[in-house]
């Protein structure tokens, strides 16, 4: 039904029409002749018409009134979340996995969803678990009403603890998460085909209390806390930059112990037995190396070029034909000059950085200009600082003094780092796989930073293993999300921004006449290519309810 304009003479009425099919076909109906458009207009007939009909739609009053602010809200919750994440969580087989590895276990309370609301307080928002109590009460998460702070503590609990040995030759204790790990891998796999290339590095994350029974002991430091008792977190992702499976050691655990029980567990546990395994240079050592080859796997190893006599030596002073080569990356290109050196059959790869290099200079630089200032006001205190006492030398014990043969020997290393390998790919593709091990960096700075790992106060190792296993789920949807986005032809939104539009969607409960409507504010600009990528639609912008007293929308 609609107002329809006809011109006769000089003079235009207004008719109320209807649409209505006759004889097959459709025709236009007048219901009334309002009369001429000017006496219409001025007698204010259209104005109280509309208005009258506003009368009876609910929909547009309730909008109506909340926009201009004249309806309270009730309750507010944010949908965001769990309207994205919650998809990807079922889609990646998170929850289906949890579910199956709870069929046997009997808690009084839904383990699942405890896990994925902390999972989804990682994704959203800073703090710890105790914070994440109240932040729950902000969102809409089917099925997660009831779950308190003390079932999320049960719940990582849960996904720490051992398990039972499933043969005899199982030596190695082996945890609720890891299995869970295992399971995901199997799905993923039935959908992505087997990893050919396993990326893997670690980091530490420090304690806030003790640390465990076990997990917490002090050893180097990546985040500069020496001081405190730390864990070893170890990544390992696939070619496509997808989680495959965390590792957690003591606190005193050196890098290079931990390549070989990876390996071997990505093997037994998760039949990657032809993967290529990619890592830097803190997991090399020659018993590493001899164990790599005599198992038959395929490495690409970050080589120490200034503790091995044989690089220093030999490799960088071979006079072999650099190859140049130039990397697209997401601002630029870099630039590196590549060639390849053989010493009795071992492969090594060398690659020089000209801009690393000039940074690597310019830094020496200061560092050297300060060292000649401090030398002039006394040299006591320089040796206590690792950075100064390398450019050191005590000629005739007669004090200190910067020695150019360790600055000249210095320079030799100037944006330089070399690989070694046991592939027979080109020396260029031994670089770019290489590189990609930069993803495992990203994930451990999203893990510490934007999901917020840390700060980590749980006192049991199997509340440490659960909490840390929370943050690998949380980057295996992270992941799945910004993968999906890449595929698009839609600008990449960033992840903060992802983030705060879908904290922002949310449902608003109003009362109009003791009737109560639920409505859903406008999406920003991000959430139209996220739901896009997902394969999701918004909820209807108006739901009205059941009754005064229901929460729930009306079917």
């Amino acid at each position: 039904m609609f107002i329809r304009v006809k011109k006769i003479g000089q003079y235009e009425y207004l008719y109320l029409v209807q649409n209505v099919r006759e004889g097959g076909r459709h025709v236009q109906k007048v219901i009334s002749t309002l009369g001429r458009r000017d006496d219409v207009e001025n007698s204010g007939l259209l104005d109280g018409l509309i208005a009258s009909a506003a009368r009876h739609s609910r929909r547009s009053i309730v909008l109506s009134r909340f926009y201009r602010g004249e309806l309270a809200e009730l309750r507010r919750r944010s949908i965001g979340p769990d309207l994205v994440f919650g998809r990807l969580w079922q889609e990646t087989g998170c929850a289906g996995s949890l579910r199956q590895h709870l069929a046997d276990r009997h808690f009084g309370f839904d383990v699942e969803r405890a896990v994925y609301l902390t999972v989804l307080h990682r994704l959203m928002v800073s703090g710890s678990d105790r914070r994440a109590a109240s932040w729950r009460e902000t969102i809409e998460v089917p099925g997660a009403d009831g779950i308190t702070l003390d079932h999320a503590y049960k719940a990582m609990a849960w996904l720490g603890e051992p398990i039972a040995p499933v043969t005899p030759d199982d030596a190695r204790e082996r945890y609720q998460a890891e299995v869970i790990e295992e399971a995901l891998y199997a799905h993923r796999r039935a959908l992505f085909g087997a990893a050919v290339v396993a990326f893997f590095d670690t980091t530490s994350l420090y304690f806030e209390g003790r640390g465990g029974a076990t997990l917490g002991q002090r050893g180097h430091s990546k985040d500069y806390r020496p001081q405190l008792n730390q864990v070893v977190l170890g990544i390992v992702l696939d070619e496509n930059d997808r989680p495959i499976t965390s590792f957690l050691w003591p606190g005193n655990t050196t890098d290079v112990t931990t390549l070989i029980p990876v390996v071997e567990r990505l093997r037994s546990r998760f039949g990657i037995n032809r993967a290529c395994v990619v890592a830097d240079r803190g997991m090399i050592s020659a018993a590493t190396i001899a164990q790599l080859e005599a198992q038959g796997i395929d490495y690409i190893l970050g080589a120490r070029e200034r503790s091995s006599k044989e690089i220093r030596e030999t490799v960088l002073k071979d006079d072999g034909v650099s190859v140049p080569l130039i990397i697209p990356r997401q601002k630029g290109v870099t630039e590196l000059a590549v060639k390849e050196v053989k010493i009795a059959g071992r492969r090594y790869i060398v690659c020089r950085n000209p801009e690393e290099a000039r940074k690597d200079a310019e830094t020496r630089a200061k560092l050297l200009s300060a060292l000649s200032r401090k030398l002039s006001q006394g040299d006591k205190a320089l040796v206590g600082n690792s950075g100064y006492r390398r450019f050191l030398v005590a000629p005739d014990g007669a004090g200190f003094a910067i020695d150019p043969a360790k600055v000249e020997a210095d320079a030799a290393f100037d944006g330089l780092f070399v690989l070694r390998t046991n592939m027979k790919l080109s020396p260029l593709a031994v670089v770019l796989r290489y590189r990609q091990l930069l993803s495992v960096e990203q994930s451990f700075l999203a893990s510490k930073t934007l999901m917020a790992t840390r700060p980590v106060y749980h006192r049991t190792d199997a509340a440490i293993r659960g909490h840390i296993f929370c943050t690998f789920l949380a980057l295996i949807l992270r992941h799945e999300l910004l993968a999906r986005l890449a595929t698009r032809k839609d600008p990449m939104p960033e992840w903060q921004q992802i983030i705060d539009d879908l904290a922002d969607l949310s449902v608003v409960d109003v009362e109009q006449d003791g009737r109560r409507a639920r409505l859903r504010t406008a999406p920003r600009a991000s959430i139209d290519p996220v739901c896009r990528a997902v394969g999701l639609s918004l909820p209807p912008v108006f739901q009205e309810m059941t009754s005064s007293k229901s929460r729930e929308p009306a079917t």
